[in-house]
């Protein structure tokens, strides 16, 4: 395992070394009696080991099965990319959304578009900006190992590039391009749509302070992973995302309720989680001790402690509470680290109902061992769960700690690993339909993906309705969406491979850099970063 470049890393764990081998010598007896104890020791060592540690695969060694499909999952983000592509290597994708945003006079052809239409949802691309930007952070020499960490911040970057257009001013943020009521009366391709492209923005009259919240913590982690590779531009990042913190905090104010159209799609239950979410990645990013107090003094009031929650794109306390307990890992002197003990304790009640033989194990799962949450879009919560949960492990690890008490029982870092292993597995094929929800990965995968631009010939030229023959069509899509993962199986472990069954079968961006961000922690054994710096 290598040094990644651009942090200093202090890896956890011991390492297994290899001794060499014995030379013959008169006391071959003797020297018997102490192979054989070395031997003995060397087995009760290497149980121990791995009892501590993780039962899948040998140090330093590669699993192929996530490695495959962390190579295929990387390959949505350039599916999903709107404005003048480079080095575009999806045939049947072109430049589209060239004029978005110019309304306003800004630029905003870049970003990614939701899912299967031609949306593009500054909530969600923020979110789908800071997990890629933590999975980077934690994992970028899993990915560079693969050669897919230049991939990941290319995608990266080309969100923020958007986000930062999108903020022209302090306190001004464009939150959305394109209408969803108008954009879903159509399906064509992203190339050839020629409809109005509409935007909606917050500002300091109509604040919307959930997603001006969570495009700073997207801008703050950002800086993160561009801080050596590109200063000047980390510095453009950080500097916005302070901004956007000023204001989401100065003008609180849901953007659910100020702009009520944005109901229907990402409605917001709340901002105080994107609030601490924010404050803690602008924390990690300064170290400025203003927004350390920020999530020690307003915990209490959004914190929700001691109430596990999932973590999605509506609510960010799991990943605030295991954000911010790394703090208390590995900044064991950290001044003011005493008001984040509500978040660590509330981690390991996260990590506690996610273990299935915990005595607090969650009952929200399937009989084949999936967590199930929701119907629509089934798998954010199994992916993300499993996320944090080989984060939490690492992080165990990395510090030394080999157990977590829930409740009576003591449970290990392999155990949070195994239970992350078996939502990827299930995810990847291991389920009663034999089907592997991550599109182009296994032998058998969705066919029929509702994807406007999976669907349609890239050849073919249609216009907004016309298209709708391919929604319609009994042929399978005539491009495959690499990479896409779909919505997943109802609680009954069934699945319809249909086009029009977008419950199920809609893919979504977000859920790419969650997939991205599981299955860079699984390719090989690993402990954590100790500091982003």
């Amino acid at each position: 395992m290598h040094v990644h470049r651009h942090w200093d890393r202090s890896k956890g764990g011991e390492k297994m070394v290899a001794k060499s081998g014995s030379r013959c010598c008169c006391c071959c007896w003797f020297l018997g009696i102490i192979v054989v104890i070395a031997v003995v020791l060397a087995v009760v060592f290497t149980i121990r080991h791995r009892a501590n540690h993780f039962d899948d695969i040998a140090p330093g060694s590669t699993d192929k099965k996530y490695a495959d499909a962390l190579k295929i999952a990387m390959q949505f983000f350039n599916i999903q990319k709107s404005g003048k592509l480079e080095n575009n290597k999806i045939p049947w994708r072109g430049d589209s959304g060239l004029k978005d945003g110019s309304e306003a006079s800004l630029d905003l052809s870049k970003g990614l578009y939701d899912a299967g239409d031609h949306m593009k949802f500054g909530f969600p691309m923020a979110f789908t900006a800071t997990l890629l930007s933590w999975s980077i952070l934690e994992y970028g020499d899993h990915m560079d190992s693969l050669d897919q960490l230049d991939p990941a911040k290319d995608s990266l970057k080309w969100t923020t590039d958007f986000l930062i257009n999108a903020h022209p001013s302090p306190n001004v943020l464009y939150i959305q391009v394109g209408d969803p009521e108008t954009d879903h009366k159509c399906w064509d391709r992203p190339e050839t749509m020629s409809r109005k492209r509409t935007l909606t923005k917050i500002d300091a009259d109509t604040p919307g302070t959930e997603v001006a919240a969570e495009t700073a913590a997207a801008m703050a982690a950002a800086s993160l992973v561009f801080k050596e590779s590109d200063t000047k531009y980390s510095g453009t990042l950080l500097k916005h995302a302070k901004q956007l913190f000023d204001f989401a905090d100065n003008n609180r104010a849901s953007y659910s309720v100020n702009i009520p159209e944005v109901q229907s799609y990402y409605n917001s239950t709340g901002y105080g989680d994107e609030l601490l979410w924010a404050a803690s990645w602008l924390y990690h990013a300064t170290e400025d001790k203003t927004y350390l107090d920020f999530v020690s003094k307003n915990g209490e009031e959004f914190g929700n402690f001691g109430s596990p929650t999932w973590f999605s794109w509506d609510n960010k306390l799991p990943g605030t509470h295991v954000l911010l307990s790394r703090l208390t890992f590995f900044k064991k002197g950290l001044s003011g680290s005493k008001g984040l003990q509500g978040y660590k304790e509330t981690a390991e009640a996260v990590m506690c109902g996610l273990i299935p033989d915990s005595p607090t194990a969650t009952s929200s799962r399937t009989d084949g061992g999936l967590i199930w949450v929701a119907e629509w879009n089934a798998l954010q919560h199994p992916v993300s769960s499993a996320f944090l949960a080989t984060l939490y492990s690492d992080y165990m690890l990395t510090s030394g700690v080999d157990k977590l008490s829930c409740g009576d029982t003591s449970f290990k870092p392999s155990d949070l690993r195994k239970f992350a292993r078996s939502q990827a597995d299930y995810m990847l094929g291991k389920n009663p339909e034999t089907m592997s929800y991550l599109v182009g990965y296994g032998d058998k995968y969705p066919e029929f993906v509702h994807h406007r631009g999976a669907s349609i010939p890239g050849d073919a030229n249609t216009g907004c309705k016309d298209g709708f023959k391919w929604l319609n069509s009994d042929e399978p899509n005539p491009n495959v969406a690499y990479g896409a993962l779909v919505g997943g199986p109802f609680l009954n472990e069934t699945f319809i491979d249909a086009r029009n069954n977008s419950m199920q079968n809609e893919p979504s961006t977000y859920n790419s850099a969650l997939v991205v961000g599981l299955l860079s922690s699984l390719v090989t054994r690993s402990s954590s970063v100790e500091s982003f710096k």
